[in-house]
């Protein structure tokens, strides 16, 4: 199938989303979903049980999606949530509820991979889904990590008008003073930047930052990656959007030398952002070596989320295009995916 790569990311869509696809038939997949269900019906001969398998395979499955992108587990993740609604067939009482709430879990990754590709129809519409099934499910803490990360694809987005309101009512559902309160507050301080509200901005990050000791015994499995280089990365996303290119760019800077080990997209994605705070601080040298860097991980992985950045740094450095290392990186950006030059069509 022949994919325009230049409309896909006009519209949003990320080369890793353009591969994935048309990928597979569906007489392939009914094949692969009857055999993962044969494995987790299996899993008591292991000393285990289905649920028990699945929460196992979705732990790798993200450690995978870490180091090697979304496109490498995607069809897994749907495959996944098909024998998880096989084996509900069946399933009574507790062990239903338990399928139910692995279902929402599995709703909720196939989500962020969608959004990581660029693919943001697909993304919304998995999201509303485990949202929905996290009510079925009755657990508070789920339902609230979910219209948390509603909130979170509502500023990647900026959708001006759901961002700040998502995350409120994230807030108002979780427990207070709870793990994912801060989870929320996190992605409403970047809504208050995307409005322009420099003041509730800063007072929302510094709220988080300063919770991060009292919640770091909360039991819920749900935000655990919320930490130092995490809200530090919000800190400089929203003094970016708010102008202030220096202090987002050592922001950066700080939270990427925090960062854990395994993080490999996420580290392409912050030095991609970072580097566009570069450009905008007027260093564009600086800039476009991160931003090569940058683009090898985005060849690795796929991820659309770099993709978006990417774009966003090859305009900034037009004006320094006559610099050789932005010329270098431009040249670079051309030959894999497309660099939209000075005067071009619309």
């Amino acid at each position: 199938m022949a994919i325009d790569r230049r409309a896909l990311l006009r519209g949003g869509v990320g080369i890793g989303a353009a591969a994935a696809i048309g990928a597979g038939s569906p007489a392939a997949a009914d094949s692969a979903v009857s055999t993962l269900a044969q494995r987790a019906r299996s899993a008591s001969a292991y000393g285990s049980t289905p649920v028990e398998h699945l929460q196992r395979t979705r732990r790798l499955l993200i450690d995978s999606d870490n180091l090697l992108g979304p496109r490498q587990v995607l069809g897994a993740v749907r495959e996944h949530i098909d024998v998880i609604k096989s084996l509900r067939m069946d399933a009574k009482g507790t062990d239903r509820r338990a399928l139910m709430e692995a279902q929402t879990q599995y709703g909720e990754l196939l989500s962020w991979l969608y959004q990581d590709l660029g693919d943001v129809d697909n993304a919304h519409y998995w999201l509303d889904r485990a949202f929905q099934w996290s009510h079925t499910v009755g657990d508070v803490d789920l339902t609230s990590y979910v219209m948390a990360r509603k909130a979170q694809l509502a500023g990647e987005t900026a959708d001006l008008v759901e961002v700040v309101d998502l995350a409120e009512a994230a807030q108002r559902i979780a427990r207070p003073r709870s793990r994912l309160v801060a989870v929320a507050r996190t992605y409403e301080a970047y809504g208050h930047a995307l409005r322009g509200e420099a003041t509730e901005s800063e007072r929302a990050i510094d709220d988080v930052r300063n919770s991060l000791d009292r919640i770091s015994g909360d039991a819920t499995p749900w935000g655990v990656w919320l930490n130092a280089a995490y809200v530090e990365v919000h800190r400089a996303q929203g003094l970016e959007v708010l102008g202030k290119h220096e202090r987002a760019a050592e922001t950066f800077a700080a939270a990427i030398q925090l960062l854990p080990d395994g993080y490999h997209r996420d580290r392409g994605v912050y030095l991609a952002r970072q580097a566009v705070a570069l450009a905008g601080a007027k260093a564009p040298e600086q800039a476009a070596a991160l931003g090569m860097h940058a683009l090898a991980v985005a060849q690795d992985t796929g991820s659309g989320r770099i993709t978006n950045e990417l774009v966003r740094l090859d305009k900034a450095l037009i004006p320094w295009q006559r610099v050789s290392e932005a010329a270098e990186f431009r040249a670079a950006f051309d030959g894999t995916l497309f660099h939209e030059t000075e005067g071009s069509e619309a």
